[in-house]
C-alpha cells in the first residue's frame, strides 16, 4: 500500500502487526547470546526475549538491567534471582513479586527495603538458609 492510498482499519493493522513483528524479532548489540530475540546490549543470554543490558540471564522476559537471572519476568536491576516478576534493585530473591531493593527473599510480595525473609516474615540469616535450602529441595526449586 503507498503512502497515498486512503488506509482501510484492517490495512492499517495489518501493516503496523508486519512492521512491529519485523523490527522487534532482532537482537541489537548482543554478545553470545543463544535463542533470544528483541534483545538489545545484552551478553551470554539464553533463552529470553526483550531483555536490556543484561548478562547471564536465562529464560526471561523484558528485564533491564539485570545479571545472572533466571525465569524473571519484567525486572530491572536484579541480580541472581530466580522465578521472580517485577523486582527492582534487588539480588538473591527467589518467586518473589513487586519488592524493591530487597536481599535473600524467597515467596515474598511487595516488600521495600528488606532482607532475609521468607513468604514476608523474617528471619535470621542462619535461620534463613536453612529454611531455604530445605525449601528448594521440598519444591524442587533449581537455582
Amino acid at each position: 500500500m503507498t503512502r497515498s492510498a486512503a488506509w482501510t482499519r484492517s490495512a492499517f493493522e495489518a501493516a503496523y502487526q508486519a512492521l512491529v513483528l519485523r523490527e522487534i524479532d532482532d537482537n541489537v548489540g548482543c554478545v553470545a547470546s543463544v535463542r533470544c530475540f528483541a534483545c538489545c546490549d545484552s551478553t551470554f543470554c539464553k533463552d529470553s526475549q526483550g531483555l536490556v543490558r543484561c548478562h547471564y540471564t536465562t529464560r526471561s522476559t523484558f528485564c533491564s538491567h539485570c545479571a545472572h537471572c533466571s525465569r524473571c519476568d519484567e525486572c530491572v536491576a536484579c541480580s541472581h534471582c530466580v522465578d521472580c516478576t517485577r523486582c527492582i534493585r534487588s539480588a538473591y530473591l527467589f518467586h518473589s513479586t513487586g519488592c524493591v531493593e530487597c536481599h535473600f527473599c524467597f515467596g515474598c510480595v511487595g516488600l521495600r527495603s528488606r532482607d532475609f525473609l521468607i513468604l514476608n516474615e523474617p528471619y535470621d540469616r542462619s535461620t534463613y538458609f536453612e529454611i531455604v535450602r530445605r525449601l528448594m529441595q521440598e519444591l524442587r526449586i533449581e537455582p
